[in-house]
C-alpha cells in the first residue's frame, strides 16, 4: 500500500515538474545585458530603460508621466497602474510580463 502511495506522489511530482518546465519554454528570457544590470542592483524597469538607451526624461515623456514619477517606479516606491505598465512595455518595446512590479 505504501509503495502505491509513493508511486502516485512521484507521478504527481513529475507532472508538476513537466508543467513548470513547459511554462518556462513559453516565457521570453530577459536579454543578458538586462540581467547583468539587475544583478548589479538596478531594478528591472531601470535595467530595461538602460538597455533601450533611454533617459528617465525620454521614457517619462514617451508614456506621458512626469519625470519625477519614473524614479519612484524604478525604486519601487510607487507601483504603476495596469495602464501605465502597458504603456511602459510599449515604450520599451518589451513583452508586458517583463514590466513586473
Amino acid at each position: 500500500m505504501r509503495a502505491v502511495e509513493e508511486a502516485l506522489e512521484d507521478a504527481a511530482d513529475v507532472a508538476i515538474y513537466d508543467e513548470r518546465k513547459a511554462a518556462l519554454k513559453t516565457e521570453k528570457a530577459l536579454p543578458a545585458d538586462v540581467t547583468i544590470d539587475i544583478l548589479r542592483g538596478s531594478s528591472r524597469l531601470k535595467a530595461l530603460r538602460n538597455w533601450r538607451n533611454l533617459t528617465q526624461a525620454e521614457l517619462a515623456n514617451a508614456i506621458g508621466v512626469s519625470q519625477g514619477f519614473l524614479p519612484d517606479l524604478e525604486s519601487n516606491r510607487r507601483k504603476p497602474s495596469e495602464q501605465t505598465s502597458a504603456m511602459l512595455a510599449e515604450a520599451l518595446d518589451v513583452p508586458g510580463e517583463w514590466i513586473e512590479f
